[in-house]
């Protein structure tokens, strides 16, 4: 049986999201409910969103609602990535790792946006 779990964007997001939890473990203590915190759950917000988006695929207008919810979340992320790396919590290699994944995230949500009717399939 199809899930959300089976979908590329999915298992993309979610390693990334793990890799910036354990990257984030390294971040001052000072920022623990500040970028810590946000950095976080802005990516895993990208999978929970994806999972939501998955559960409405019959419903086109909330299945694409979802998708761009995930995409706001990725941008998100883009950002905190972007001041992890220039707080000097990250180093350019991880950030360069991590922003390439984001940005591979991105794409395959814009990729879902753009081509809604090839996901309706799961259902």
């Amino acid at each position: 049986m199809a899930t959300y779990k089976n979908l590329l964007a999915f298992k993309k997001a979610y390693d990334l999201a793990l890799d910036i939890f354990q990257v984030s473990k390294r971040f001052p203590k000072e920022e623990l409910y500040s970028l810590t915190d946000q950095i976080r759950r802005s990516s895993r917000s990208v999978c929970s969103n994806l999972a939501e988006a998955f559960a409405r695929t019959n419903y086109p207008n909330h299945f694409l609602s979802k998708l761009s919810d995930c995409r706001s979340e990725n941008a998100e992320t883009t950002i905190w990535l972007e001041f992890a790396k220039d707080c000097n919590y990250i180093n350019v290699e991880e950030y360069s790792n991590l922003k390439s994944k984001n940005e591979e995230v991105g794409r395959l949500l814009f990729y879902m946006i753009s081509n809604p009717d090839k996901f309706t399939q799961f259902k």
